[in-house]
């Protein structure tokens, strides 16, 4: 199960991803927000939630036991205050427009099944408040290193004595509008991560959604 995978590789990815590489992109939503309670979909160990320590109430989800706990230990280290709950991101254990924010960085990916992505992003609305937004990042389907790949992957993430496979979806731009809107979201902004440098956004590693629930 990829939940058991992210329990194991955990302490590796601590390590790996110990700061968050959408920063710029989070630093610019703390100065758009500037306050508020804010949901951390998938929050792993912790780093996406440091742009926001300062002036936010903090809330965080994960499926993974051993990603929450890493994440309670980064929250020590960087001295900030933060509630978490293990929970399946098609079934948050928040009421109806708890939320004055939310943020989703690299989950979505992870999610097998058209009905299970749609189930999460209407959950996802259904706990953000009237107006209220939301960051979401994917992987790109159509960054080169997968255009002669099938749209479900398998990426490795090797431990010395293992290699643990990660189920990965690959969207695209228009696939994952799609399905926002269909949740009920409006798209404020699509578009590529900071660092990508070319004038095509098709071809990004990534791509980033800003979002605005829709009444």
């Amino acid at each position: 199960m990829t939940r058991d995978i992210f329990n194991q590789i955990a302490p590796g990815w601590y390590s790996f991803r110990h700061w968050s590489i959408f920063r710029s992109e989070l630093e610019m939503l703390a100065q758009r927000w500037q306050k508020g309670r804010l949901l951390n979909i998938g929050c792993a160990h912790g780093p996406d939630f440091l742009p926001f320590a300062q002036s936010f109430d903090l809330y965080g989800v994960d499926f993974s036991t051993e990603m929450l706990k890493l994440a309670r230990k980064y929250a020590q280290k960087f001295n900030f205050a933060v509630s978490l709950s293990v929970a399946d991101v098609t079934y948050l254990p928040y009421a109806d427009k708890t939320f004055d924010w939310a943020i989703s960085v690299a989950t979505y990916h992870h999610i097998k099944g058209r009905e299970e992505k749609q189930a999460a992003l209407s959950e996802l609305r259904r706990v953000l408040k009237p107006g209220g937004e939301a960051f979401i990042t994917v992987w790109n389907r159509w960054q080169p290193r997968f255009w002669f790949k099938p749209k479900e992957i398998a990426v490795p993430w090797r431990k010395r004595t293992q290699t643990l496979e990660r189920y990965y979806y690959l969207f695209s731009y228009p696939e994952l509008e799609k399905l926002v809107k269909k949740a009920g979201f409006g798209v404020l902004k699509s578009f590529p991560e900071s660092s990508y440098r070319l004038p095509i956004k098709l071809f990004s590693r990534n791509i980033c959604l800003l979002v605005r629930k829709v009444d």
